[in-house]
């Protein structure tokens, strides 16, 4: 199996698992009060996930724009989906880093928080575009990662590397969720 379909595989999973994760998180928006904890906890575990996904992007778009022949054969992206590119990469690192900031100063750090918001609506919308821009190559890529095994069997090193991600996430969550008690206690919950 050549680079790019390697590439698009681990983008693809990692893209399902993120979506999953992401639903997962925004199911906490419905009741942000109640669900604080949880939405920290899911917030800080997607960082390492997106970051595999961020990697094998970048080395895709490396790979195609320093001209590598399978991944130029293998071409760009439609061209919305390259201008959008830009605009998911950054408001999903805005948002994100917001957030971590969000769980390091507290609560009385409105500008922090308002910065969260606002990038948080500009990923939405463009998020929403991405993901309705690859949802039909996507759903390809993971079928064929379960049905079409490479030399290294049906899911290999990339389900490895993905499920790692997860596992560091999520211990990554559970060191810093005591440090989300100032903002469960700002809502009232200590009552």
């Amino acid at each position: 199996m050549r680079g790019p379909e390697q590439n698009l595989r681990l983008t693809a999973f990692t893209g399902a698992v993120l979506l999953v994760l992401l639903a997962v998180e925004g199911f906490t928006l419905v009741s942000l009060r109640s669900m604080m904890s949880l939405h920290i906890f899911v917030g800080v575990l997607v960082v390492p996930v997106v970051l595999v996904k961020l990697g094998s992007t970048g080395y895709r778009f490396v790979r195609y724009y320093t001209g590598n022949p399978d991944y130029v054969e293998a071409g760009p992206p439609p061209l919305l989906l390259r201008l959008l590119g830009p605009i998911v990469v950054v408001s999903t690192l805005a948002l994100l880093g917001t957030g971590i900031a969000l769980i390091a100063a507290g609560p009385g750090a409105r500008g922090v928080l308002l910065l969260h918001k606002a990038s948080f609506v500009v990923w939405f919308g463009a998020l929403g575009v991405h993901v309705l821009g690859h949802l039909e190559r996507v759903q390809r890529a993971v079928r064929a990662e379960w049905t079409d095994p490479d030399e290294r069997g049906p899911t290999g090193w990339r389900l490895l590397l993905v499920a790692g991600a997860v596992v560091a996430g999520a211990v990554a969550a559970v060191a810093l969720l005591p440090d989300s008690a100032p903002w469960v206690h700002s809502f009232g919950f200590d009552r």
